[in-house]
């Protein structure tokens, strides 16, 4: 529980996320997670909208499994679940054998990704993984066969390198499930400018494309039958 309403309240980095201290009361049994206000809101709107649609399709990866957990828990030990935040007319929801909440199925599809970036460990002891450092999506963990790692001569650790990976990807918003990620090759990345190179490939379109049109009559074709 611990784990799965830390995903509830932050889906984000958690390196960057405000305290939330825990403790239990009695009763059935009562977690109390206390954390900053703006989280609390912010959960009690997720609460809302997941009761007003009756579906968790909409929520970041994060957050969709937390809540699928935590049905999966209840439709298994035949438990009842009750989250609500501590907010006035705070918006109330509960999971139990006869909800059900999880994400579908249809919409997470195969996707194939080239991530970019600096590798910062590479291993394990029972699954090996391959942590890759990025700009657009930070750290992510890429499962890597044990075979690669033990054939692959050079230091990986601190590298910059390129790496081709399958996984699932949401089809309507684009998101990455980043726990999907298998490792399917690496590509050496050694980004640099060439001008040389650049302004070969301008000479080349000179010749190609604009040698071959003029320039006024292409102008007054994209503007159709617009003067301005």
């Amino acid at each position: 529980m611990l784990e799965n309403a830390e995903d509830l309240l932050y889906s984000g980095d958690k390196k960057d996320r405000p305290a939330i201290t825990y403790k239990i009361e009695e009763g059935s049994v009562k977690h109390i997670f206390k954390t900053s206000i703006q989280l609390i809101i912010g959960f009690n709107a997720i609460i809302g909208q997941v009761i007003q649609s009756q579906s968790i399709d909409f929520l970041d990866i994060t957050t969709s499994k937390a809540f699928e957990n935590i049905q999966h828990i209840a439709t298994k030990k035949n438990y009842v679940f009750n989250l609500k935040t501590s907010l006035d007319h705070t918006n109330e929801i509960k999971l139990d054998k006869t909800t059900c909440f999880y994400r579908t199925e249809a919409i997470w599809a195969d996707a194939e990704f080239y991530f970019y970036g600096k590798i910062t460990n590479a291993g394990g002891k029972d699954k090996a993984n391959i942590h890759l450092s990025t700009e657009e999506l930070g750290s992510i963990t890429i499962e890597t066969p044990k075979s690669f790692l033990k054939e692959y001569e050079d230091n990986l650790l601190y590298k910059t390198f390129g790496i081709r990976a399958i996984g699932k990807q949401h089809s309507e918003t684009g998101e990455i499930d980043k726990s999907t990620l298998k490792f399917v090759e690496l590509i050496d990345y050694q980004p640099k400018y060439d001008e040389q190179y650049l302004k070969g490939l301008r000479d080349k379109a000179k010749k190609n494309w604009l040698g071959s049109i003029d320039p006024n009559s292409w102008l007054r074709e994209i503007r159709g039958g617009y003067d301005a």
